[in-house]
């Protein structure tokens, strides 16, 4: 059987993943609106629905421009009144904002020592670095791919044959020795099963989007409530115990 260390390459999701995304997401969104009172699922799913529709449509769109598009569409979908630009606008921008899970630095600087660790990642590079800056200090990634450098979201093919292709000739390291390290199903674990790579769930438990498989269904090699846990795997393998 393959072993989590055998990846010489570990390809992260951000948002959802090493980031609370739905805390930040519903944070943002209270800003604008301070009386909001509505259930988090509803505003997750009322934002999940318009973000796939709105990737789909506009995939060229940096995301934080996407977010502030999206903005108005969810005021609508929750019948809240109709936002000012400049509040649309600061929901887009509050992507650097959205707070770690309290595992992901220290398992990132665990996981470091054993493989390299890059970043597949449906934001834009001036998102990402901020994130990286505020939310995951000392942290440096082997590589960045964003849906900027792209020009496609997740889950499209294109995301992941960019990532391939880039680690090929940057390391020499192939499709088997990449290890997609992901929360989201519908973004990560389906396309990556298609293309043939090995993957593990982070499940982020209590997590509401990204999970739009069927039930049952294994759609990845590992699988591991937090980055936290996956972490002490690699670490118990590489000790022999």
């Amino acid at each position: 059987m393959t072993k989590l260390t055998s990846h010489k390459a570990l390809s992260f999701d951000v948002y959802g993943t090493l980031i609370d995304w739905e805390t930040g997401i519903v944070t943002a969104l209270s800003q604008g609106y301070p009386d909001l009172n509505f259930p988090k699922v509803d505003i997750l799913h009322a934002y999940h629905n318009l973000e796939k529709d709105y990737q789909s449509r506009y995939p060229d769109l940096p995301y934080s421009q996407l977010l502030a598009k999206i903005h108005p569409d969810l005021a609508v979908k929750l019948n809240l009144s109709a936002p000012a630009e400049a509040t649309s606008q600061q929901f887009g921008d509050s992507v650097g904002l959205w707070p770690a899970f309290p595992d992901t630095l220290d398992a990132l600087k665990r996981l470091q020592k054993h493989s390299k660790l890059l970043v597949l990642s449906n934001t834009d590079r001036a998102s990402f670095a901020e994130t990286n800056r505020t939310q995951l200090p000392g942290v440096e990634f082997d590589a960045v791919f964003t849906a900027q450098d792209i020009g496609s979201y997740k889950p499209d093919r294109r995301n992941f044959e960019f990532m391939l292709k880039n680690i090929n000739e940057m390391w020499g390291v192939s499709r088997e020795e990449v290890l997609q390290t992901a929360q989201s199903q519908f973004h990560d674990h389906y396309p990556a099963k298609e293309m043939g790579i090995r993957s593990a769930w982070i499940v982020r438990p209590g997590a509401i989007m990204g999970e739009q498989g069927k039930k049952g269904e294994e759609v990845w090699d590992w699988k591991f409530n937090t980055l936290g846990e996956m972490a002490d795997a690699v670490d118990k393998e590489s000790s022999g115990m």
